[in-house]
């Protein structure tokens, strides 16, 4: 195959190009604000703050694309920092996942990778000034109680016990807490402020917690470990972050993000929300996804189906396309959800310019041309894309025994219908006019094979005479073609809202039974050239990816997305 496009270009630019210009969304309004009035000295300097524990996901994405997009714009710097706080459920598989997807996407933090774990001796220095300054208290009260005394949303919160101790106890308790003295959810540091606050949020909230359990990156060094809602505001003001870019949920505590910084003094950064991202057919719960992952409902946290980075990823899905898709549904203050489709749309738009376009049958069913000659092989030259002559064009056996898509053929045709039926004429893509004089059927009645005659002065698929005809189906010849296990995905649940479900059920319960369906086609040899993760059109039929499961002997493809008009579809339309 010659061309410009190898199969292998994967182009990734980076994350930036496809945001909007300065000042249309109230985001980016917000920065060209502070540089107008000086405040944070013109800088822009945004992070990327993960947990790692677990897979990024469809929503993170959208942060993704935000955090550095902005950096990029407004020539600033973005951070990736993992905030590590919670080392019962963090893991280092979760820290290079991480990592890769960011990088898949488009992000470079160049030598800004920071950890919250970095941070945690001068976290600590700062909760003992609290304590100095009667601000935060070491409570005997367990989760359950410090709950119970939190009070509602219409009903003030009780005050505890130990709120009381003085300075010296309370310095005294917290490290003995840290020297590991007491037991799991014996203690708790909390913050000192309003137990009649109206925001629950600021209710004494708690601080640090008791957790004997090995960290990842600083193992049994400490054994009591900063909340987050504290570890995060500080972690923002230790690296000079001006913008700290949240999701809706925080909007409650960025007044706890504001008191702990001015209640010490320290540096102060912009906590902005904006709306999480949801989507149709999709959950984005990390709780849910673990579950889909550890009760077996999926392969594993790349599984195709999967609406992590990691599993779009081993789709097909192009970063470029999910960085439009991330661009075009902008940003809001409120939440609203998006249809799949949109994201659909972004997939095959890119792909349509960028990959190449080969032949493949999914539900093969044999052509045998009688009147070609038996051990007759010779080749076509089709162009790899036919609106762009750049990707070049690659050499296609044809035989006498070809294969063509069983949907292709229709006994009973109906009405409008433009293939191959007893006594219809079709052009082969790019080779010859056929037309099927009889059709086997095997014991059970189906059909295994069509007998067909070609007209040799059709060449090319050109009409000879002026005739014309309506139908033009891909093949692959019988014996060049290679033998692939190609798996169908269609969207993971069955319902719009997975998220609900009748009394007594789960989300579970809407699961698509038919998310993923295998076939096995057979290719035209220069698919027998692509790489793993590599993207191509089978004409008329979809785009797919190469997978990893593949070997010399067996390919496997992906289906990434399916073509507006799919033989699926049209199977149910026409049937």
């Amino acid at each position: 195959m010659s061309s410009e496009h190898t199969l292998t270009e994967q182009t990734i630019t980076a994350i930036g190009d496809t945001t909007p210009k300065s000042g249309q969304d109230f985001i980016r309004a917000h920065i060209l604000e502070d540089n107008a009035s000086g405040r944070f000295g013109g800088r822009v300097h945004t992070r990327f703050p993960p947990e790692p524990n677990g897979y990024l996901h469809l929503g993170h994405a959208k942060s993704i694309c935000l955090n550095f997009g902005v950096a990029r714009e407004f020539n600033g710097q973005c951070n990736l920092r993992f905030d590590d706080t919670n080392p019962t459920k963090e893991e280092t598989e979760y820290v290079e996942s991480i990592r890769e997807d960011v990088r898949w996407l488009g992000g470079d933090w160049e030598d800004r990778e920071c950890y919250a774990s970095n941070y945690f001796e001068q976290l600590y220095a700062y909760a003992e000034q609290l304590i100095q300054m009667g601000k935060a208290y070491v409570d005997d009260l367990s989760a359950d109680q410090i709950r119970e005394y939190r009070g509602t949303l219409t009903q003030a919160g009780r005050e505890s016990p130990w709120r009381n101790r003085s300075v010296e106890e309370n310095l005294d308790l917290f490290r003995r807490m840290r020297a590991g003295e007491f037991a799991d959810g014996e203690k708790v540091l909390r913050a000192k402020i309003d137990m009649a606050s109206p925001n629950v949020v600021m209710r004494d909230p708690t601080l640090y917690r008791i957790r004997h359990a090995e960290h990842h990156r600083t193992g049994a060094t400490w054994c009591i470990y900063p909340m987050y809602d504290y570890t995060h505001c500080l972690s923002d003001s230790i690296e000079g972050i001006t913008h700290s870019l949240c999701t809706l949920e925080f909007v409650n505590n960025r007044e706890l993000y504001d008191w702990v910084l001015n209640t010490l003094g320290v540096y102060h950064p912009q906590q902005i929300e904006f709306a999480r991202l949801n989507v149709t057919y999709t959950v984005l719960s990390k709780r849910k996804l673990i579950q889909l992952v550890r009760e077996g409902h999926v392969s594993g946290w790349d599984d195709p189906r999967m609406p992590t980075l990691s599993g779009m990823r081993r789709r097909g899905i192009p970063p470029e396309a999910l960085r439009e898709f991330c661009n075009r549904i902008g940003l809001a203050r409120a939440d609203s959800t998006v249809e799949y489709a949109m994201l659909e749309f972004c997939v095959r738009e890119w792909l349509n310019d960028h990959t190449p376009r080969l032949m493949a049958v999914l539900d093969p069913i044999k052509v045998v041309i009688e009147n070609y000659p038996e051990d007759h092989v010779e080749s076509f030259t089709m162009p790899c894309h036919p609106e762009d002559s750049s990707f070049g064009s690659r050499t296609v056996p044809f035989s006498r025994e070809l294969y063509i898509e069983r949907d292709d053929f229709r006994l009973d045709p109906p009405k409008k219908y433009h293939r191959l039926s007893p006594g219809a004429e079709v052009r082969l893509r790019y080779a010859y006019f056929i037309t099927c004089r009889e059709a086997v059927l095997d014991a059970a009645g189906r059909v295994c094979e069509l007998r067909c005659t070609y007209d040799p002065a059709s060449r090319g698929g050109q009409s000879p005479d002026g005739r014309k005809v309506k139908g033009t189906i891909h093949w692959v010849s019988a014996a060049q073609a290679i033998p692939a296990e190609v798996r169908l995905y269609d969207q993971l649940f069955a319902v719009e809202n997975p998220n609900e479900a009748p009394e007594g059920k789960t989300f579970l319960d809407n699961l698509n039974p038919h998310s993923l369906t295998v076939v096995h086609g057979m290719l035209e040899p220069a698919l027998g050239n692509l790489k793993t993760g590599e993207r191509v059109q089978f004409e008329r039929l979809g785009y797919f990816c190469k997978d990893r499961d593949s070997t010399e002997t067996h390919p496997v493809f992906n289906r990434t997305v399916t073509l507006r008009d799919t033989w699926a579809k049209l199977e149910k339309k026409e049937v």
